[in-house]
């Protein structure tokens, strides 16, 4: 399955007043565009083509978000920080349920799009901070929960700047490639073991929440997802990182 590149933009910081600018061209998405970008399923966001080559594939099951954002168990007081929010389908949800929703995205497309969406609404947009901008050399804001779908290309490394975050966060509910995605919970003895599963098991949970088939994205992918829940271990293990992750790639 193609997937995003990554992108040299640091990010900027993107007011919630809808943009002016009325341009379609396919921007080049970063490294943090969704493989499983969450199209607007509305006949505007039709107009909207995914570009396959660059991991953009939109979840169209609204059934699949709801899940999603129910498993993230978002309260009143929570910042989300959403990577990746494509057209803005779980964006709202999470503005409707959170006191902040921190919105990071490269794509101005759908940067855009996501503005649209709270566009007359002051009780959401008021909420919505966007930053546009790439999710591996931008500076993530401080967030209690993360929701997330994330190219596979950059799934490991998503996933440890996440455990190296600080301040911690109480969790972050993750869409993977399915195999990734059990490597996670993987024991020993299993196939899917590996370095991954020995270092992110030692500095967090992980629980496997839901499989997502190919069906629910337009158009489908080649490979199923998983959606995880990850919190880290609080107080983190007593151990040097560097080191034990030495050990473990000897």
């Amino acid at each position: 399955m193609p997937k995003g590149k990554k992108r040299s933009h640091t990010g900027s910081i993107v007011s919630s007043a809808p943009y002016n600018a009325s341009s379609s061209s396919n921007h080049k998405a970063s490294s943090q565009r969704s493989p499983h970008s969450h199209g607007n399923v509305s006949s505007n966001t039709n107009l909207i083509a995914p570009n396959t080559t660059l991991g953009q594939h939109f979840l169209k099951n609204p059934a699949v978000i709801s899940s999603i954002i129910q498993k993230a168990a978002v309260k009143p007081t929570d910042v989300v920080l959403e990577i990746g929010p494509g057209t803005g389908n779980m964006t709202i949800p999470l503005l409707q349920q959170s006191k902040k929703v921190v919105a990071l995205e490269y794509d101005s497309r759908m940067v855009r799009e996501v503005l649209k969406r709270v566009e007359g609404q002051p009780n959401l947009s008021h909420r919505l901070q966007i930053i546009q901008g790439d999710a591996m050399k931008t500076a993530w804001p401080f967030f209690d929960v993360m929701v997330a779908n994330l190219p596979y290309q950059i799934s490991s490394a998503v996933t440890f700047k996440l455990l190296s975050h600080r301040p911690m966060f109480r969790c972050a509910v993750l869409m993977f490639q399915e195999e990734f995605a059990l490597r996670l919970t993987a024991r020993p003895g299993e196939a899917l073991y590996c370095r991954l599963s020995v270092n992110v098991q030692l500095l967090a949970k992980v629980d496997q929440l839901l499989k997502v088939g190919k069906q629910n994205f337009r158009p489908p992918p080649k490979v199923e997802s998983r959606v995880v829940r990850i919190e880290l271990r609080n107080p983190p293990p007593p151990v040097n990182f560097t080191e034990w992750d030495g050990m473990v790639r000897n």
